[in-house]
């Protein structure tokens, strides 16, 4: 069977050479012209067991990030101790305290008030985070894109990832990790897409007037994920009809498109030494097999220098730590790659504004090459 590469953010990380816990950690400041504003909803689906613990309903912490009037008030904290706890535990990190990533500078506003005049105008980004990995793990891409005038949904897959905290107090482990044959990412992708659509239902029903929801037009929404977040995006566009366009950032796609393909535009996105075709491992190969059956526009984009942890706030907040992953690709430079091709594609797609850069080699960044595979 072919292997398939959902990789943990901080497993190439360990027999890194830390720095001692530099108290300066910090998310990269938005590129975008408005000040960043975020909330958080608890949500419970009553019509679904949870696909992990069937005894409980499916709940889910999910965090918006909106255009904001405003940079000043509190600021996000980035991930409460027990999540970074079990973050660096599960990565096998124990040169830095245990805490050390809730203490993380955000750039988002705590409940701050939306931008003016923007009320159900703008589009509306999903963003799903990989295997393992908490929802906060996505929060400079978040962030940049809230800052250019999207809202942006991030979902934390509850069981899925190593601990997610609700708001009284529990926090949940990770009931799905054990044993990864194909039936298991299979499973795990639909009840993503099954997420995503209870949560666009939430936006867009019950919390449409809420902060940060009462920005979204229901008629402008695409998701992007890391791994199989990234996976679970072509799943999500097949199950709901709601979502226009998809980005998959980096994961080997376990579910294949099914006849006739899948006609909404989508993006592959992912290091040049796992995803560029004929690479052994086998990962690039469930790109090549789905390529042919992405049948509306598409681009399949590597990039030299950067790893699985490069696309993701691991690779951002690992590197001012002094964690090693390998990357050729500086932090910053990784982020700023990312946040660029992502939004180009968002614009694109969701704003109809062209965008030269996903057409051709950028001056501007020679590290990303546009893949043609010949079928």
């Amino acid at each position: 069977m072919r292997r398939l590469v959902f990789l943990t953010a901080l497993t190439l990380a360990v027999s890194a050479s830390p720095a001692a816990a530099d108290t300066s950690l910090h998310l990269p400041a938005p590129t975008g012209r408005h000040p960043v504003g975020t909330t958080s909803f608890h949500l419970t689906d009553t019509a679904r067991p949870d696909p992990w613990v069937p005894s409980r309903d499916r709940e889910l912490m999910v965090s918006v990030f909106y255009p904001a009037a405003s940079a000043r008030g509190l600021k996000k904290q980035y991930m409460t101790p027990a999540e970074s706890a079990a973050v660096l535990e599960e990565g096998g990190i124990t040169t830095v305290p245990p805490d050390v990533l809730s203490t993380a500078r955000t750039n988002a506003v705590v409940d701050a008030r939306p931008t003016a005049g923007k009320r159900h105008s703008l589009p509306l980004v999903v963003l799903s985070p990989g295997f393992k990995r908490p929802r906060a793990t996505l929060s400079t891409l978040a962030e940049d894109l809230a800052s250019h005038g999207y809202v942006v949904v991030v979902i934390d897959h509850t069981y899925e990832n190593v601990a997610t905290t609700f708001p009284d107090g529990r926090v949940t482990s990770c009931e799905a990790c054990g044993s990864y044959d194909l039936a298991f990412w299979e499973k795990l992708v639909r009840g993503r897409a099954a997420d995503v659509s209870f949560v666009l239902d939430q936006l867009t029903g019950p919390l449409r007037h809420r902060r940060g929801a009462n920005l979204v037009d229901a008629s402008r929404i695409a998701m992007g994920g890391h791994s199989v977040g990234g996976a679970s995006s072509l799943a999500a566009l097949r199950a709901d009809s709601r979502i226009l366009a998809g980005i998959n950032v980096d994961g080997s796609i376990s579910t294949p498109i099914p006849d006739p393909g899948l006609s909404r535009p989508f993006m592959l996105l992912g290091r040049q030494n796992t995803y560029s075709p004929g690479t052994p491992g086998g990962a690039a190969d469930t790109w090549e097999d789905n390529w042919p059956l992405l049948t509306g526009w598409k681009r399949w984009l590597v990039v030299a220098g950067m790893e699985h942890p490069s696309f993701t706030d691991i690779g951002v907040l690992g590197a001012q730590l002094g964690l090693d992953f390998g990357a050729d690709v500086g932090w910053a430079r990784g982020a700023a790659i990312t946040r660029t091709y992502v939004r180009a594609f968002f614009d694109l797609h969701l704003r109809g504004e062209p965008q030269p850069l996903l057409d051709g080699p950028s001056a501007s960044y020679p590290e990303v090459a546009i893949v043609e595979p010949s079928s």
